[in-house]
């Protein structure tokens, strides 16, 4: 979609949400030095002028998550919890049409802005729907938690990892959780009950050094070779099976991608070492220590000298249920089929903070509401139409709604 001619920043016509979207993308938390001190304080802000409990927990030095908390009429229910993280990746501003930290609205209603998708756009989304449905004069019986963490973007290790260890997150009782989805270019809106076990793999081969003239043996490159050759038939098995079925989607075959190679001191010598690393996206319904031996059986078809170490290793498969059975999904199933919303259910091809959720033993959904919209989270140029955006606020006012009021259950009784 081509951008339009700039449009004003502001005025009298502008929705007051649109308003509090752009300025909210205006906070500059791009890695590697993002201002998260100026986006809590933002966030904190909006949520007292909403009337919401605040707390801040440093799960780390510099490292602050900000709960913003709805007080149910029954907080011994288990409570909903509605996750963003605060954090957006970095730009080339060379490739941009506008300045990508200035949230230029272009005269379609296009909002330009590092995190107009990923993810400050949810952000506010959820505070908007929630202030809709306190003007309105709502109350319900489940609390409703509202956490904006740090670092996602690179990892997070120093975020919802180390959060959802602590005393402050158990308090929080979940019962359900929503994050980040992705975009959708069709009508549809995707939905990820689950995600991709991330592996960073790096390969070693040791081999005899020597001139550059000679044919030595045993050496590193071939080593390498032969690793590289391995990992690569196995990329292109995947990628055909994902080509010839179409009812698979990324997330649901094993993505391998080399990253990374190093080796070599001089053009004219042979070098002992040679490394290369690998970023390895498996889903849940691989068997993970068959897939572990594979890849061992391709180091050791190598030659000796050769090692594999792991940077990243997640070993856990949860997923969250999308059975009409289960009461979360029933909730929010029921607003989709009321609202029209034709929903595809995903495995999400790479990873988020849900992950970690999952991983505590809490049913987590990531969605973004947003469909005919061109995927570009990570990409120049990414945007959102000002009426997506409000669209999405409809959308969770209306699934808040339901989750909120989700009867007690067996175990809450």
């Amino acid at each position: 979609m081509a951008p339009g001619k700039p449009g004003k920043s502001t005025g009298a016509s502008e929705n007051p949400s649109v308003t509090l979207f752009r300025e909210y993308l205006r906070i500059d938390t791009v890695h590697p030095k993002p201002d998260y001190d100026a986006a809590v304080q933002f966030l904190e802000r909006v949520g007292t002028d909403l009337g919401l409990a605040c707390q801040k927990v440093e799960v780390c030095q510099g490292r602050v998550v900000l709960i913003l908390t709805w007080q149910g009429t029954n907080p011994h229910l288990r409570s909903i919890l509605l996750n963003s993280h605060t954090d957006v990746v970095p730009v080339f501003e060379e490739h941009w049409t506008y300045p990508p930290f200035e949230a230029v609205k272009d005269s379609q209603g296009n909002i330009y802005a590092r995190g107009a998708q990923d993810m400050k756009c949810v952000s506010i989304q959820y505070l908007e729907a929630i202030r809709r449905l306190k003007t309105e004069g709502k109350s319900f019986a489940r609390t409703i938690h509202l956490t904006f963490v740090p670092d996602e973007e690179v990892g997070g290790h120093k975020g919802m990892e180390m959060f959802v260890q602590r005393p402050e997150f158990k308090a929080l009782n979940v019962g359900f959780a929503m994050d980040e989805g992705l975009a959708s270019p069709s009508d549809t809106f995707s939905v990820f009950y689950g995600e991709r076990s991330p592996w960073w793999i790096k390969v070693k081969c040791m081999g005899s050094p020597g001139h550059g003239s000679r044919f030595i043996s045993n050496t590193a490159a071939e080593k390498m070779h032969k690793v590289i050759n391995s990992f690569l038939a196995f990329r292109e098995s995947e990628k055909q099976r994902l080509k010839s079925d179409s009812s698979l989607t990324l997330g649901d075959v094993t993505s391998l991608n080399m990253t990374m190679l190093e080796g070599g001191v001089s053009f004219n010598v042979v070098p002992s070492e040679m490394a290369a690393g690998f970023d390895i996206r498996i889903p849940p319904t691989v068997d993970l220590k068959a897939f572990e031996e594979q890849v061992t059986t391709w180091c050791r078809n190598a030659g000796e000298g050769v090692t594999c170490e792991f940077h990243q290793k997640c070993m856990d498969q949860h997923i969250t249920s999308t059975e009409e059975s289960d009461p979360w999904w029933k909730a929010f199933s029921g607003v989709c089929r009321d609202m029209k919303l034709q929903l595809k259910l995903e495995i999400f091809p790479a990873a988020t903070d849900s992950r970690y959720i999952r991983a505590a033993g809490h049913p987590a959904i990531g969605f973004s509401p947003m469909n005919r919209t061109p995927v570009l989270l990570h990409d120049h140029n990414e945007f959102l139409n000002e009426q997506v955006f409000l669209q999405g606020i409809e959308i969770y006012a209306r699934l808040l709604t339901a989750l909120a009021s989700v009867p007690p259950l067996p175990t809450e009784g």
